[in-house]
């Protein structure tokens, strides 16, 4: 099974590869229907000692052009983001061993009591690294975020979950049995989350097949995660991966089709327009996927290598149309948000 699934990624005509994602998706979502959220990401902090060779954006410490925010800030951000009919933040920061605990325990906290809001928040690379810092279990780090207020968790630092890859390119961060077992516990608390897939960082397409499967099978136990997102490596102005070349967009939408038809189990596919551009994030609606991601009012690491890609929910709309499906604003867990509230 294995083999054929590998041999069908590598060999199949992409258009083949394409009309079988389609089928997958319109097997979950027999409507024309496409959503997008309107929300921001938030980067708390760009302080990190994690040292990936492939992020731009952080800063060691004691760096002169590192950075945390204070919670008027993020505050102020969150403002602007709900002015806009903003549902969600999505609120994440470097591995900064400087912030105590209580810090984000109390940011959630104001966040919900000065400006209420879906936090979709903290990776579980961030929640290995605290659990480590503080010397506490994951569970309770869990536990203890959920009880200030956060409501989900996102899929970043998910990259490629081999370990022979995140050896070579994330070393101190968490591995990846131990990105599983975070999201394991995060679903076992009643958690909902998304997965990611970071490709183009060295890894074989073998190894992308058994990040792909690692991610169905955790779903087949817990049923938590929302959505899959996947994108390509942004080398430009990273620390050691600058040399890599970028992969195409044929690579891109082979990547995507290909990992709808193997995480059936995994609602909802996004695309990538943030690290792809427009045209083909239109293209993905095409080669399964069913979700335009997010506005994103704001973000800062795929930005940090140089790759801007900005627009509206003017654009996102038509974009989708154009691709001959119905737009239609959903919230974190892809409820669709009743036309007149949204607009």
């Amino acid at each position: 099974m294995i083999r054929d699934l590998l041999d069908f990624y590598q060999n199949a005509p992409l258009l083949e590869l394409g009309a079988e994602a389609n089928r997958v998706r319109k097997e979950l979502h027999p409507t024309d229907v496409v959503t997008y959220i309107v929300d921001r990401n938030i980067n708390y902090t760009n302080v990190c000692i994690a040292d990936c060779g492939f992020c731009a954006f952080y800063r060691r410490p004691q760096d002169n052009e590192g950075w945390t925010l204070s919670y008027e800030q993020i505050g102020a951000k969150i403002d602007e983001v709900r002015a806009l009919g903003g549902v969600q933040i999505l609120i994440q920061g470097g591995h900064n061993p400087y912030i105590p605990f209580q810090w984000y325990l109390d940011l959630l906290r104001y966040i919900k009591t000065h400006h209420p809001i879906h936090v979709h928040g903290f990776s579980p690379s961030e929640v290995d690294f605290w659990s480590t810092l503080y010397r506490m279990d994951a569970r309770d780090v869990i536990r203890e975020l959920v009880k200030a207020g956060l409501d989900s968790i996102p899929g970043g630092g998910g990259e490629i979950l081999v370990q022979r890859v995140r050896d070579d390119v994330a070393k101190k961060k968490a591995g990846a049995d131990r990105w599983l077992e975070v999201m394991e516990i995060a679903h076992s608390e009643g958690l909902k989350t998304s997965c990611t897939m970071m490709y183009g960082i060295g890894e074989t397409p073998a190894e992308r097949l058994e990040h792909l499967t690692r991610l169905r099978d955790l779903q087949a136990r817990t049923g938590g995660f929302t959505a899959f997102i996947c994108w390509p490596l942004q080398p430009e102005n990273t620390p050691t991966m600058s040399h890599m070349p970028k992969t195409d967009a044929t690579d891109y939408l082979r990547t995507t089709a290909f990992a709808r038809v193997v995480l059936d189990n995994i609602p909802n596919i996004q695309a990538s327009w943030v690290t792809m551009g427009m045209k083909v994030g239109q293209i993905a609606l095409h080669y399964g996927c069913n979700d335009f991601g997010s506005l994103m009012l704001e973000e800062n690491v795929v930005s940090a290598a140089n790759t801007t890609h900005r627009t509206t929910v003017e654009e996102i709309e038509q974009l989708i149309r154009g691709a001959g499906f119905e737009p239609r604003r959903r919230r974190q867990n892809y409820a669709l948000i009743e036309k007149t509230a949204a607009a």
